[in-house]
Protein backbone atom coordinates (compact mmCIF):
# COMPACT_ATOMS: atom_id res chain seq x y z
CA UNK A 1 0.00 0.00 0.00
CA UNK A 2 1.27 3.50 -0.68
CA UNK A 3 2.00 6.16 1.83
CA UNK A 4 3.19 9.98 2.64
CA UNK A 5 6.35 10.06 3.70
CA UNK A 6 5.02 13.08 6.55
CA UNK A 7 3.32 10.17 7.46
CA UNK A 8 5.52 7.70 8.20
CA UNK A 9 7.85 9.88 10.25
CA UNK A 10 5.24 11.42 12.24
CA UNK A 11 3.95 7.28 13.09
CA UNK A 12 7.27 5.20 12.75
CA UNK A 13 10.03 7.46 13.91
CA UNK A 14 12.44 5.94 12.01
CA UNK A 15 12.23 4.96 7.99
CA UNK A 16 14.07 2.51 6.12
CA UNK A 17 14.85 3.91 2.64
CA UNK A 18 16.48 1.04 0.13
CA UNK A 19 19.52 0.46 -1.37
CA UNK A 20 21.48 1.30 -4.31
CA UNK A 21 20.15 1.09 -7.99
CA UNK A 22 23.15 1.23 -10.37
CA UNK A 23 25.44 -1.60 -8.38
CA UNK A 24 22.42 -3.49 -8.17
CA UNK A 25 22.00 -3.09 -11.93
CA UNK A 26 24.92 -4.12 -13.06
CA UNK A 27 24.64 -7.31 -11.19
CA UNK A 28 21.55 -7.84 -13.32
CA UNK A 29 23.29 -7.14 -16.62
CA UNK A 30 22.86 -3.16 -16.63
CA UNK A 31 26.16 -2.36 -19.29
CA UNK A 32 29.01 0.04 -17.79
CA UNK A 33 28.39 3.17 -19.90
CA UNK A 34 24.29 2.28 -20.69
CA UNK A 35 21.84 4.81 -19.16
CA UNK A 36 19.74 2.76 -16.71
CA UNK A 37 16.21 5.06 -17.16
CA UNK A 38 16.53 2.81 -20.58
CA UNK A 39 15.48 -0.28 -18.55
CA UNK A 40 12.13 1.27 -17.53
CA UNK A 41 10.67 1.01 -20.47
CA UNK A 42 13.00 -1.97 -22.01
CA UNK A 43 13.39 -4.26 -18.92
CA UNK A 44 10.86 -3.02 -16.63
CA UNK A 45 10.58 -6.48 -15.02
CA UNK A 46 13.93 -5.90 -14.02
CA UNK A 47 13.35 -2.49 -12.68
CA UNK A 48 10.40 -3.92 -10.31
CA UNK A 49 12.32 -7.33 -9.59
CA UNK A 50 14.45 -4.66 -7.63
CA UNK A 51 12.20 -2.79 -6.19
CA UNK A 52 10.35 -5.33 -4.62
CA UNK A 53 13.52 -7.18 -3.29
CA UNK A 54 13.95 -3.73 -1.42
CA UNK A 55 10.66 -3.64 0.14
CA UNK A 56 10.37 -7.64 0.95
CA UNK A 57 13.65 -6.94 2.91
CA UNK A 58 11.85 -4.11 4.62
CA UNK A 59 12.06 -0.80 2.68
CA UNK A 60 9.74 1.46 3.50
CA UNK A 61 10.82 4.18 1.54
CA UNK A 62 11.67 2.85 -2.55
CA UNK A 63 13.46 5.35 -4.89
CA UNK A 64 12.53 5.21 -8.30
CA UNK A 65 15.13 4.82 -11.20
CA UNK A 66 15.38 8.27 -12.34
CA UNK A 67 18.80 9.21 -10.46
CA UNK A 68 20.12 10.57 -14.58
CA UNK A 69 16.45 11.00 -15.87
CA UNK A 70 16.92 14.77 -17.04
CA UNK A 71 17.67 16.65 -19.92
CA UNK A 72 21.52 16.92 -19.31
CA UNK A 73 22.10 13.94 -18.63
CA UNK A 74 20.27 12.17 -21.07
CA UNK A 75 21.98 14.05 -23.90
CA UNK A 76 24.82 12.15 -23.66
CA UNK A 77 22.42 9.13 -24.75
CA UNK A 78 20.88 11.08 -27.34
CA UNK A 79 17.67 10.91 -25.42
CA UNK A 80 17.10 14.57 -23.90
CA UNK A 81 13.58 14.21 -25.52
CA UNK A 82 12.34 11.27 -23.45
CA UNK A 83 12.49 12.62 -19.85
CA UNK A 84 8.91 12.30 -19.51
CA UNK A 85 8.14 9.21 -20.97
CA UNK A 86 11.00 7.54 -19.13
CA UNK A 87 10.35 9.67 -15.74
CA UNK A 88 6.55 9.05 -15.94
CA UNK A 89 7.39 5.45 -16.06
CA UNK A 90 9.80 5.14 -13.27
CA UNK A 91 7.19 6.59 -11.26
CA UNK A 92 4.49 3.69 -12.29
CA UNK A 93 6.66 0.80 -11.81
CA UNK A 94 7.82 1.97 -8.11
CA UNK A 95 3.60 2.73 -7.44
CA UNK A 96 2.77 -0.99 -8.89
CA UNK A 97 5.09 -2.56 -6.71
CA UNK A 98 4.52 -0.03 -3.46
CA UNK A 99 0.68 -0.48 -4.06
CA UNK A 100 1.60 -4.72 -3.72
CA UNK A 101 3.32 -4.15 -0.55
CA UNK A 102 1.14 -5.55 2.38
CA UNK A 103 1.87 -2.80 4.64
CA UNK A 104 3.01 0.95 3.70
CA UNK A 105 5.48 1.97 1.20
CA UNK A 106 7.00 5.18 0.30
CA UNK A 107 7.18 6.36 -3.79
CA UNK A 108 10.10 8.89 -4.12
CA UNK A 109 11.24 10.23 -7.04
CA UNK A 110 14.73 9.93 -7.58
CA UNK A 111 16.65 13.44 -8.99
CA UNK A 112 20.14 13.38 -9.49
CA UNK A 113 22.23 16.39 -10.50
CA UNK A 114 22.40 17.53 -14.06
CA UNK A 115 26.25 17.21 -14.27
CA UNK A 116 26.96 20.69 -15.15
CA UNK A 117 28.55 23.47 -13.46
CA UNK A 118 27.14 26.52 -13.04
CA UNK A 119 28.26 29.74 -14.21
CA UNK A 120 30.52 31.26 -14.19
CA UNK A 121 32.32 28.11 -13.89
CA UNK A 122 30.29 26.33 -16.39
CA UNK A 123 27.36 27.46 -18.46
CA UNK A 124 24.54 26.37 -16.42
CA UNK A 125 21.88 29.03 -15.86
CA UNK A 126 19.29 29.28 -12.34
CA UNK A 127 16.46 29.01 -15.05
CA UNK A 128 17.57 26.22 -16.98
CA UNK A 129 18.40 24.47 -13.80
CA UNK A 130 15.13 25.10 -12.27
CA UNK A 131 13.28 24.64 -15.69
CA UNK A 132 15.14 21.00 -16.18
CA UNK A 133 14.39 19.62 -12.71
CA UNK A 134 10.64 21.16 -13.31
CA UNK A 135 10.41 18.99 -16.67
CA UNK A 136 11.83 15.91 -14.53
CA UNK A 137 9.85 16.04 -11.18
CA UNK A 138 6.41 17.09 -13.21
CA UNK A 139 6.85 13.45 -15.10
CA UNK A 140 7.60 11.80 -11.20
CA UNK A 141 4.44 13.24 -9.95
CA UNK A 142 2.40 12.41 -13.47
CA UNK A 143 3.73 9.14 -12.82
CA UNK A 144 2.88 8.87 -8.80
CA UNK A 145 5.78 9.66 -6.67
CA UNK A 146 4.69 10.36 -3.29
CA UNK A 147 8.29 12.88 -2.97
CA UNK A 148 10.58 14.20 -5.09
CA UNK A 149 13.96 12.47 -3.71
CA UNK A 150 16.89 15.10 -4.75
CA UNK A 151 20.02 13.23 -4.06
CA UNK A 152 23.65 13.10 -4.39
CA UNK A 153 24.11 17.13 -4.90
CA UNK A 154 27.08 19.00 -4.49
CA UNK A 155 26.80 23.04 -5.27
CA UNK A 156 24.18 25.14 -3.19
CA UNK A 157 23.14 26.71 -6.68
CA UNK A 158 21.47 23.15 -7.78
CA UNK A 159 20.05 22.30 -4.39
CA UNK A 160 18.27 25.32 -4.32
CA UNK A 161 17.04 25.27 -8.19
CA UNK A 162 16.27 21.46 -7.60
CA UNK A 163 14.19 22.19 -4.23
CA UNK A 164 12.64 25.69 -6.23
CA UNK A 165 11.87 23.14 -8.89
CA UNK A 166 9.80 20.96 -6.26
CA UNK A 167 8.03 23.85 -5.10
CA UNK A 168 6.92 25.15 -8.24
CA UNK A 169 5.63 21.32 -8.96
CA UNK A 170 3.86 21.54 -5.57
CA UNK A 171 5.30 18.04 -4.08
CA UNK A 172 6.65 17.83 -0.83
CA UNK A 173 10.71 16.77 -1.09
CA UNK A 174 14.16 15.54 0.47
CA UNK A 175 17.53 17.03 -0.40
CA UNK A 176 20.16 15.00 0.18
CA UNK A 177 24.11 15.61 -0.50
CA UNK A 178 27.56 14.14 -1.03
CA UNK A 179 30.34 14.86 1.44
CA UNK A 180 33.21 13.13 -0.77
CA UNK A 181 35.54 15.89 -0.18
CA UNK A 182 37.93 16.04 2.72
CA UNK A 183 34.39 15.97 4.69
CA UNK A 184 32.62 18.61 2.50
CA UNK A 185 30.81 18.31 -0.98
CA UNK A 186 33.02 18.94 -4.12
CA UNK A 187 31.54 22.19 -4.16
CA UNK A 188 32.61 22.98 -0.65
CA UNK A 189 29.63 22.74 1.06
CA UNK A 190 30.53 21.54 4.86
CA UNK A 191 27.48 18.94 6.66
CA UNK A 192 26.74 21.75 9.22
CA UNK A 193 26.07 24.51 6.48
CA UNK A 194 23.31 22.31 4.76
CA UNK A 195 19.75 23.56 6.55
CA UNK A 196 20.88 27.00 5.84
CA UNK A 197 20.50 26.26 1.96
CA UNK A 198 17.06 26.43 2.33
CA UNK A 199 16.41 29.60 4.22
CA UNK A 200 13.94 31.91 2.02
CA UNK A 201 13.02 29.03 0.24
CA UNK A 202 8.64 29.40 0.17
CA UNK A 203 8.66 25.81 1.58
CA UNK A 204 11.39 23.59 3.64
CA UNK A 205 12.16 20.25 2.87
CA UNK A 206 10.42 17.19 4.86
CA UNK A 207 14.61 15.89 5.31
CA UNK A 208 17.50 16.45 4.37
CA UNK A 209 20.94 15.10 4.86
CA UNK A 210 23.74 13.08 3.22
CA UNK A 211 23.87 10.33 1.20
CA UNK A 212 26.85 8.60 -1.03
CA UNK A 213 30.37 9.62 -0.57
CA UNK A 214 33.18 7.01 0.38
CA UNK A 215 32.27 5.33 2.81
CA UNK A 216 29.94 4.05 6.00
CA UNK A 217 32.11 5.76 8.43
CA UNK A 218 32.42 9.04 6.45
CA UNK A 219 28.42 9.76 6.43
CA UNK A 220 28.05 9.14 9.90
CA UNK A 221 30.44 11.85 10.73
CA UNK A 222 29.04 14.09 8.46
CA UNK A 223 25.93 12.78 10.31
CA UNK A 224 27.17 13.92 13.46
CA UNK A 225 28.47 17.55 12.35
CA UNK A 226 24.78 17.72 10.92
CA UNK A 227 23.18 16.87 14.26
CA UNK A 228 25.15 18.51 16.67
CA UNK A 229 22.98 21.46 17.43
CA UNK A 230 19.86 20.87 15.01
CA UNK A 231 17.85 18.64 16.76
CA UNK A 232 14.26 19.88 15.48
CA UNK A 233 15.41 18.21 11.09
CA UNK A 234 14.41 15.16 9.93
CA UNK A 235 17.78 13.89 8.98
CA UNK A 236 18.74 11.47 6.52
CA UNK A 237 21.71 8.72 6.19
CA UNK A 238 22.30 6.97 2.92
CA UNK A 239 25.75 5.68 3.18
CA UNK A 240 27.54 3.46 0.97
CA UNK A 241 28.50 -0.07 1.98
CA UNK A 242 31.56 0.73 2.91
CA UNK A 243 34.46 1.43 0.82
CA UNK A 244 34.46 1.29 -3.10
CA UNK A 245 37.54 -1.44 -4.14
CA UNK A 246 38.62 -2.10 -7.66
CA UNK A 247 38.90 -5.62 -8.45
CA UNK A 248 40.60 -6.08 -11.55
CA UNK A 249 37.93 -3.82 -14.15
CA UNK A 250 34.96 -4.11 -11.41
CA UNK A 251 34.72 -2.04 -8.23
CA UNK A 252 33.58 -4.07 -5.25
CA UNK A 253 32.22 -2.65 -1.97
CA UNK A 254 33.60 -3.77 1.77
CA UNK A 255 30.84 -3.55 3.50
CA UNK A 256 29.23 -7.02 5.15
CA UNK A 257 25.56 -7.07 5.94
CA UNK A 258 26.79 -7.20 9.56
CA UNK A 259 28.78 -3.72 8.99
CA UNK A 260 26.10 -2.25 7.84
CA UNK A 261 23.54 -3.53 10.56
CA UNK A 262 26.51 -1.78 13.36
CA UNK A 263 26.04 1.24 10.94
CA UNK A 264 22.37 1.43 11.28
CA UNK A 265 22.37 1.69 14.85
CA UNK A 266 24.93 4.07 15.22
CA UNK A 267 22.86 6.29 12.49
CA UNK A 268 19.99 6.11 14.68
CA UNK A 269 21.70 7.41 18.03
CA UNK A 270 23.49 9.98 15.95
CA UNK A 271 19.81 11.02 15.16
CA UNK A 272 18.94 9.65 11.90
CA UNK A 273 14.94 9.50 11.24
CA UNK A 274 15.89 8.24 7.98
CA UNK A 275 18.47 5.15 7.50
CA UNK A 276 19.31 4.02 4.05
CA UNK A 277 22.30 2.12 1.86
CA UNK A 278 23.91 3.74 -1.02
CA UNK A 279 26.27 2.00 -3.64
CA UNK A 280 27.01 -1.37 -3.19
CA UNK A 281 23.93 -2.06 -0.82
CA UNK A 282 22.10 -4.50 -1.69
CA UNK A 283 19.17 -6.51 -1.15
CA UNK A 284 20.55 -8.58 1.54
CA UNK A 285 22.31 -5.78 3.11
CA UNK A 286 19.07 -4.24 3.62
CA UNK A 287 17.80 -7.05 5.30
CA UNK A 288 20.35 -6.81 8.00
CA UNK A 289 19.59 -3.11 8.46
CA UNK A 290 15.96 -3.29 8.88
CA UNK A 291 16.35 -6.18 11.61
CA UNK A 292 18.92 -3.76 12.91
CA UNK A 293 16.85 -0.55 13.20
CA UNK A 294 14.35 -2.70 14.96
CA UNK A 295 16.38 -4.01 17.76
CA UNK A 296 17.48 -0.47 18.04
CA UNK A 297 14.20 1.13 17.91
CA UNK A 298 12.87 -1.87 20.35
CA UNK A 299 15.93 -0.94 22.54
CA UNK A 300 14.86 3.12 22.52
CA UNK A 301 11.20 2.10 23.72
CA UNK A 302 12.59 0.84 26.46
CA UNK A 303 15.34 2.23 27.49
CA UNK A 304 15.72 5.43 26.11
CA UNK A 305 17.74 6.51 23.29
CA UNK A 306 21.40 5.52 23.27
CA UNK A 307 24.71 7.67 23.44
CA UNK A 308 25.33 9.65 20.93
CA UNK A 309 28.57 7.87 19.20
CA UNK A 310 31.84 9.83 19.06
CA UNK A 311 34.30 10.04 15.70
CA UNK A 312 36.43 7.19 17.80
CA UNK A 313 33.31 4.99 18.02
CA UNK A 314 32.30 5.32 14.84
CA UNK A 315 36.02 4.40 13.55
CA UNK A 316 36.13 1.72 16.43
CA UNK A 317 33.01 0.16 14.84
CA UNK A 318 32.69 1.21 11.16
CA UNK A 319 36.18 1.23 10.32
CA UNK A 320 38.87 4.40 9.80
CA UNK A 321 37.42 7.46 7.90
CA UNK A 322 38.38 7.59 4.25
CA UNK A 323 38.59 11.57 4.12
CA UNK A 324 39.54 13.85 7.17
CA UNK A 325 37.23 14.61 9.05
CA UNK A 326 35.37 17.92 8.86
CA UNK A 327 36.43 20.23 11.85
CA UNK A 328 33.64 21.18 14.51
CA UNK A 329 34.74 24.77 14.32
CA UNK A 330 35.83 25.45 10.49
CA UNK A 331 34.21 28.72 9.80
CA UNK A 332 30.77 28.45 7.38
CA UNK A 333 30.89 28.25 3.56
CA UNK A 334 28.87 31.21 3.16
CA UNK A 335 30.74 33.73 5.75
CA UNK A 336 34.22 32.63 3.70
CA UNK A 337 32.42 33.45 0.59
CA UNK A 338 30.96 36.75 1.70
CA UNK A 339 34.25 37.67 3.35
CA UNK A 340 35.98 37.55 -0.28
CA UNK A 341 33.52 39.23 -1.94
Amino acid sequence: MRARLEDLLATKGVLLADGATGTNYFQMGLTSGDSPEFWNVDAPEKIQTLHRQFVDAGADIILTNTFGCNRHRLALHQAQDRVRELAQRAAELAGEVAEAADRPVVVAGSVGPTGSLFQPLGELTEADAIETFTEQIEALVAGGVDVAWIETMSAIEEVRAAASAAINVGVPYVVTCSFDTAGRTMMGLMPGDLTGVFEGLATPPLATGANCGVGASDILVSLLAMTELDHDTAFVSKGNCGIPEFRGAEIHYSGTPQLMAQYVRLAVDAGARIVGGCCGTSPDHLAAMREALDSALEDRALDGPGPRPSIETVVETIGPLANSAPRPDAEPRARRRTRQN
